[in-house]
């Protein structure tokens, strides 16, 4: 991997991650931005003990463009977009929008209040492009171009992780309109947060009990269990394994593990590395398979969301680094809505078994197989 760090229009950083040294990015931003200024701020809810992230200068983001306005395409032919450069391979930049910011600081105030507390949310949201190509996916791409991204990920992991306040870095793709995309050009996101969020918090306190209950790691069980329930496992590598969890929450789920502990994605080791690709765009490939397009229309493609969960930098030893893939799909041209009781009371009610899930993914036709 080679990497090349620049600077935007408005002074955010903008990080080219090519698979060979050689390529010209040199190429400024010609764009007449001013720099931007991030009024966001975090609040605790004193109900639920939870941070609530409050940016409203948000409303005011890019959505919808048409594809000839893309501002993750590359620039090109007189357009002006977030990448000047005329063509890459996976670029990495600071969000125009973020909903956390180091600058935060800045212009919001803390608070220490019984029932108000307030913090700027100084955090930092990066835009991670898979590709140039607008009218691609993730599924698309081929294994080199695959684990490019993961080493992107990793690389954005090790210094957002570093930065003074971040306590955890969260890596992610949210595919489809269904899910809430605005930009349709391929690309996921990374926040670093200021705080550990709700459900890692959960996930912590839940295996340190398990510690202390039997004196075992609880996802080092969770995965020899599932490693022994062939009902739920869609796919099996000789460092990673991917099943339907036993208690799954979104019709379509699968977590994704490598067989050997690690914390986050820095730890990975260069086998774990090389086997990634091939098992995520199959897994990606049988998601899409999972609704075939009807008879001459264009390729079906499924939206998810894929998240990474990777120990905090302190506080999280027990956790171990996983990807959870799901889609708010259940039939063709029917969505999973999270109605009165998930919304409500975050009380979930799948509409599919698990069971039954593993068994279609198993069988789920893709190209090439």
């Amino acid at each position: 991997m080679h990497k090349t760090a620049s600077k935007l229009a408005d002074g955010r950083e903008l990080v080219y991650y090519d698979r060979e040294p050689g390529a010209a990015r040199d190429a400024r931003d010609e764009r007449p931005l001013e720099p931007a200024v991030s009024f966001s701020e975090i609040r605790l809810d004193p109900v639920l003990g939870d941070w609530v992230t409050v940016a409203a200068h948000r409303q005011q983001r890019t959505y919808h463009p048409p594809a000839g306005e893309c501002p993750l395409c590359p620039s090109r032919d007189g357009r002006l977009s977030e990448i000047p450069a005329a063509d890459y391979e996976v670029a990495v930049f600071e969000n125009r929008f973020p909903s956390l910011a180091l600058g935060s600081a800045e212009h919001v105030a803390a608070h220490e209040g019984l029932l108000h507390t307030v913090r700027p949310a100084a955090g930092r949201c990066e835009v991670v492009c898979f590709t140039s190509d607008h009218d691609a996916s993730f599924a698309d791409l081929d294994e080199a171009k695959a684990r490019l991204v993961l080493d992107a990920w990793t690389d954005r992991t090790a210094e957002l992780s570093a930065l003074p306040g971040v306590r955890q870095v969260y890596c992610f793709e949210n595919r489809g309109e269904e899910i809430g995309v605005t930009l349709g050009h391929p690309h996921g996101q990374i926040y670093a947060f200021p705080f550990i969020t709700p459900r890692t918090a959960k996930m912590i306190v839940r295996a340190e009990e398990h510690r202390a209950r039997t004196g075992r790691n609880l996802f080092e069980d969770l995965l020899a269990a599932e490693r022994g329930s062939p009902e739920r496992l869609v796919l099996r590598g000789e460092h990673w394994v991917a099943f339907v969890p036993f208690a799954a929450r979104w019709p379509y789920e699968v977590h994704l593990y490598p067989k050997r502990r690690v914390a986050d994605l820095t730890a990975l080791d260069e086998a774990e590395r090389a086997e990634f690709p091939g098992l995520y765009l199959d897994l990606l490939r049988r998601f899409d398979a999972l609704f075939p397009a009807a008879p001459g229309a264009a390729p079906n493609r499924t939206p998810y969301i894929a998240a990474w969960h990777q120990a905090p930098a302190e506080g999280g030893g027990e956790l171990a680094l996983h990807l959870e893939l799901f889609t708010i799909r259940r039939a063709p041209g029917k969505l999973k809505y999270l109605a009165g009781v998930e919304s409500g009371l975050d009380a979930f009610v799948t509409d599919v078994s698990p069971e039954g899930a593993a068994a279609r993914l198993r069988d789920a036709a893709t190209p090439g197989r």
